[in-house]
């Protein structure tokens, strides 16, 4: 259930008073099911009245009851793809999904900033291939990589094979991790992991992407999917 569900639609949310949104969150707050849809919902709000400080308290609160990593996984992570959903359903204009999605890196990149630097030698390097610009899910692994303590070197999005081989070549990595988030083939993923592996014999690869993304049962030497949080805790821990 959220507000939405109830008597509230989004277009009465993003004209309320901070106040009367807040009373209102407060209530179900003090309900014992966890209110992820109510946050949720909020941050879409803000979204579609680019209302950042609406946001930024909406943000703190969320912060503070669940911390970082739950209100990644349960409040903006799903928050984003709703708001993409809207957007393919033309109920949402792109620049609200900019939006949003501008203030989230700017959460995740203060959270990274607070971190100490790690001390250890295992180095990460994380990227995003060419033509992929969906940068919040890497930021977050950057973050959860450098709290267990990982060196990490961020490339960002975007980034051309030659670019990323001089890289490797200079930095020496132990593992690659990027993120297949645009849509596209088959073959054009398959041909996109034959060139990493085929370049990088010395490096684990690994890749976070959808369950269904890649070919069903493949064994590929050196690359392992991630499909989760958990499944890059458990590789990290």
């Amino acid at each position: 259930m959220s507000l939405m569900d109830g008597d509230y639609k989004i277009s009465a949310l993003c004209t309320m008073p901070d106040q009367e949104l807040f009373e209102l969150l407060k209530k179900q707050i003090t309900q014992p099911v966890q209110p992820y849809g109510y946050f949720i919902n909020l941050i879409i709000a803000s979204a579609l009245a680019y209302d950042e400080a609406q946001f930024d308290k909406i943000f703190a609160a969320a912060l503070l009851r669940y911390g970082l990593k739950e209100t990644y996984i349960s409040i903006l992570y799903p928050a984003l793809n709703r708001l993409g959903l809207m957007w393919a359903n033309d109920t949402l204009r792109p620049a609200h999904e900019h939006f949003i999605t501008s203030l989230f890196r700017q959460k995740i990149l203060t959270a990274i900033d607070a971190l100490p630097l790690p001390a250890s030698r295992e180095t990460w390097m994380l990227f995003l291939p060419a033509n992929e610009f969906h940068e919040t899910g890497l930021l977050f692994a950057n973050f959860l990589i450098r709290q267990f303590g990982r060196k990490v070197v961020y490339l960002g999005a975007d980034v051309p094979l030659e670019s990323l081989t001089t890289a490797v070549k200079e930095v020496r990595p132990s593992n690659l991790l990027f993120f297949l988030v645009r849509k596209n083939n088959e073959q054009d993923d398959e041909a996109l992991i034959s060139n990493l592996t085929r370049q990088f014999k010395d490096q684990t690869i690994y890749v976070a992407c959808e369950p269904s993304r890649l070919s069903k049962g493949k064994k590929r030497k050196g690359v392992i999917e991630l499909h989760s949080i958990e499944n890059l805790e458990a590789v990290i821990k």
